[in-house]
């Protein structure tokens, strides 16, 4: 096993990778696997593939891109066969903006060789959605988009309970445990507090959230973040 993948429930799992401690998620079904992020580099996307191959026994069916920031979509070039998901905004981003996607990397220390390689081996996605249900055969992996926040496109993947398991949110960026949220020229801190209030109808009271980096949270943290963000929000 390359990474340390932690079980939520029997059949939903996570790791953090090193590189800036960014999350992936794995759900397993009867019929396929869906993996919530791919990393940023195809070193990492085969780690992944591999120790999905030792969790599920399967390879990736179906990937979704939770925003466009580089580590979340940059490894998804080593899942050529995948079924992938994302905002159509996404969509367009990897198509247009692959120069800054490269930047961005670079800025945050990624190997050049690595970044060019994976950028190499990039694929448009082919399911550009806003909403969406994946059926793994077993279980209905449901994908919302519930408004702007770290980006103007975010995407969450809500994983229901089988009987006696909680729900599993998978929050991408619009949750961060291991600093701060983090905000940029994408962002919109005035409409994010509302976005994560939808987060929280999603989820429920008592679901597992699943920051893009960090550990898991439980909706009391998501409402701690909420204040966070209202003190940031811009003057009117």
């Amino acid at each position: 096993m390359h990474f340390d993948w932690e079980s939520l429930t029997d059949s939903v799992h996570r790791c953090r990778l090193p590189f800036l401690d960014v999350t992936v998620g794995l759900v397993q079904g009867s019929t396929g696997t869906l993996l919530v992020d791919t990393g940023t580099t195809l070193t990492e996307a085969h780690a992944i593939y591999d120790d999905v191959r030792l969790i599920a026994r399967c390879g990736v069916t179906h990937v979704v891109l939770t925003h466009k920031h580089f580590d979340h979509v940059l490894g998804s070039g080593g899942f050529a066969d995948a079924q992938i998901f994302c905002a159509p905004e996404v969509l367009d981003y990897l198509t247009t903006d692959i120069a800054q996607l490269r930047d961005d990397a670079l800025s945050y220390g990624a190997d050049a060789t690595e970044i060019d390689h994976a950028i190499a081996a990039l694929r448009a996605p082919n399911h550009p959605v806003d909403d969406a249900v994946v059926d793994l055969g077993n279980r209905e992996v449901t994908i919302m988009r519930p408004g702007p926040g770290h980006t103007d496109a975010d995407l969450v993947v809500s994983v229901p309970g089988a009987a006696g398991e909680r729900t599993v949110v998978f929050a991408g960026d619009l949750i961060e445990e291991s600093g701060d949220p983090a905000i940029d020229a994408d962002s919109d801190v005035t409409a994010w507090p509302d976005t994560l209030h939808r987060l929280l109808a999603i989820g429920g009271p008592d679901a597992i959230y699943v920051p893009g980096h960090g550990r898991v949270v439980n909706a009391e943290f998501i409402r701690h973040q909420q204040d966070w963000l209202r003190r940031c929000r811009p003057e009117p």
